[in-house]
């Protein structure tokens, strides 16, 4: 096969706060697989650093390594090019672009989108929530009420960044009593301020916090300790995390799962658990929203995913369609992109 693999940086339209800092634009780093029957696939790797401890350097580092396997891998299965590649860096941001490339080979190759590989009841449409970086009560309460004028019917709000109360109350004023709440914390709190902030917050009506706290045994303590449920988010990459039940919800991504492949078997394992499953992105270009997206169609939740994030970006992108709420599955071969 034939191997690319490049850089691109996309500037967000307004730089997005997270308790860890704020962020101004997204490095990702795009693979482009040609076989040689001419069939392209694509990929993604989207590090975020301050948020996975994995950089940019790295994750080129394991393509570069990807790249003599991959030049010989005509005759190779996919899983056998995934665990070749494996063999020679183990690390799941890089393999997660290899793996939607090779899926995106494959469904182009079949002239079926992906999801129609993964399951025979794919959803036409994926549910969104919408994010909401304003951190004023008042910038806050407008980007809400545009959201549900819009047809969201969930939006999520950064906590853990000061003045939450008066900005998750603003939000609630603002979208109504029927679009629920998210909040997302980013493992900000420690066990004690993470149940005094939800207590706190939980009459503005939540439909659940993310990742409150940090680690397994933090995040059972607060699930013991209050009344809305509660998502496990970056936790969910420590082992033994996704079947530990120590949360109401798992939030998996498409970089963190190692691809489309790894997303799906994480989910059944979280599922086998008893928790449920939703799907975010962690500001993944377009190709890593259309893999996440696939893998929604396929997996149906019942719960909103983060994957209407797009528009944060600068610029429009044509590959996805956003509307009322809902991602449409693109109906086109691979990906769709």
């Amino acid at each position: 096969m034939d191997v690319d693999f490049t850089s691109v940086r996309i500037p967000f339209e307004r730089p997005l706060p997270f308790a860890w800092g704020e962020l101004d634009e997204r490095e990702l780093l795009v693979l482009r697989l040609a076989g040689r029957d001419g069939v392209i696939g694509w990929g993604e790797a989207a590090p975020l650093e301050p948020y996975d401890g994995v950089s940019l350097a790295a994750v080129r580092g394991a393509l570069e390594a990807y790249e003599p396997i991959l030049r010989g891998g005509d005759g190779a299965s996919g899983a056998e090019l995934l665990d070749a590649c494996r063999a020679a860096s183990d690390l799941p941001q890089a393999l997660a672009a290899v793996d939607l490339a090779l899926w995106d080979l494959a469904g182009n190759r079949e002239r079926r989108p992906v999801c129609a590989l993964l399951s025979d009841g794919a959803a036409d449409a994926v549910r969104v929530n919408a994010t909401i970086p304003a951190v004023d009560r008042a910038g806050a309460a407008t980007q809400a009420a545009e959201a549900a004028r819009d047809g969201y019917t969930c939006v999520k709000v950064k906590v853990g960044l000061g003045d939450d109360g008066g900005r998750v109350a603003a939000v609630r004023a603002a979208v109504g009593p029927d679009v629920e709440l998210r909040l997302d914390a980013n493992g900000a709190w420690e066990v004690d301020q993470a149940v005094a902030a939800i207590d706190a917050l939980a009459p503005a009506g939540l439909e659940l916090v993310e990742e409150p706290v940090h680690g397994v045994e933090a995040m059972r303590a607060v699930r013991d300790s209050v009344a809305v449920r509660v998502a496990m988010d970056e936790t969910a990459a420590e082992p033994g995390s996704l079947t530990a039940q120590v949360a109401d919800a798992v939030c998996l991504k498409i970089a963190r799962c190692g691809g489309i492949s790894g997303l799906l078997a994480q989910a059944s394992l979280v599922r086998a658990s008893g928790a449920d499953v939703y799907l975010a992105s962690t500001l993944d270009g377009p190709l890593g929203i259309a893999a996440a997206v696939h893998c929604a169609a396929a997996l149906r939740p019942t719960s909103a995913c983060g994957l209407g994030t797009l528009p944060l970006f600068a610029g429009e992108f044509d590959v996805l369609a956003l509307e009322a709420g809902h991602i449409a599955v693109p109906a086109s071969p691979g990906l769709g992109v």
